[in-house]
């Protein structure tokens, strides 16, 4: 049995958050400021992913000017077309977006324009699909053109209790659907919602075109505070080492986990009889503070 990824990855990790928003779209801050917030506060990168749409002039926000050697930006936007259910339009984040990329059409639904986004190149994410209410009908029809799920929106979650995604995650897994999950804080700068979701990804280089790319493969894992080190699993049981915890998680296919509760847990093995039926698992760490960190869903089964 393996050690997940990205910890049997080689190369650094390095500290981002892939959904923000500035004044070009409804954040408070322009670029610049929104920019320097994430650098002052130690991340490595910061994709802007501002609404691509008519009402807010439609082009992907140009940062490619706030590069230098400790700190790099990834283009991106916040896509909509129409949706099939209710009165909301679909919400997607493609990360790494070309600069000419077209803007979204009411032709277009969900399924096509997450197909268009991932062919011209981007990490496609469905967004804090609880805050509009995604049905799995719908974002199965997304699955198979994107590479994650949202597992926690940091905006979503203060604003209006609905920033976990992990109904839509586990919910498509349990159906086959093979993706993986991000977090991230949504920051507008209009509310404390800055910070507390981001996504630590192991690459070789902080470039823009390696992080892109440990994106896609998984080498990553999310967190609001807690560190993950390793994750070992053997027929018996899941290692896992982190920084001080409360409660380390294995969740399985329904209804299927297995569980380990300490003070300041950093090395534990869960028995693997509570998700040895499960075709996937993935591990959610929690801390004293009630603040979590999540690892991508690993398969089990072929």
């Amino acid at each position: 049995m393996p050690v997940l990824s990205p910890f049997s990855s080689s190369g650094h990790f390095f500290k981002g958050n892939i959904h923000a928003h500035t004044n070009r779209s409804d954040g408070a801050l322009p670029p610049a400021e929104t920019v320097r917030h994430y650098k002052a506060a130690g991340y490595d990168f910061v994709a802007i992913t501002d609404h691509y749409n008519e009402s807010f002039g439609c082009p992907v926000t140009d940062t490619r000017a706030f590069r230098d050697e400790s700190f790099t930006t990834i283009l991106g936007a916040e896509l909509h077309v129409p949706r099939s259910e209710g009165k909301l339009p679909w919400h997607l984040v493609g990360v790494g977006l070309p600069l000419d990329f077209p803007p979204p059409c009411n032709e277009e639904d969900g399924p096509a324009l997450a197909k268009r986004a991932r062919e011209a190149g981007a990490f496609v994410g469905m967004a804090h699909p609880s805050w509009y209410q995604l049905s799995l009908a719908e974002g199965e029809s997304v699955a198979p053109y994107a590479h994650a799920v949202e597992i926690y929106n940091h905006g979503c979650q203060i604003i209006h209790d609905k920033g976990d995604g992990a109904y839509m995650l586990d919910g498509l897994s349990d159906r086959g659907c093979r993706l993986l999950t991000y977090a991230c804080d949504d920051a507008h700068f209009r509310q404390p919602d800055f910070g507390h979701g981001w996504v630590e990804v192991k690459a070789g280089e902080r470039s823009p075109e390696a992080l892109l790319a440990a994106l896609k493969a998984g080498h990553y894992y999310s967190s609001q505070g807690p560190e993950l080190f390793s994750v070992v699993i053997e027929n018996d049981g899941v290692t896992v080492e982190c920084s001080p915890a409360e409660s380390v998680i294995a969740v399985g296919y329904g209804k299927l986990y297995s569980v380990c509760f300490d003070a300041g847990i950093t090395r534990c093995t869960l028995s693997m009889d509570g998700v040895r039926q499960s075709p996937w698992l993935r591990i959610v760490v929690t801390d004293q503070k009630g603040r979590r960190a999540w690892t991508n869903p690993h398969w089990l089964a072929g």
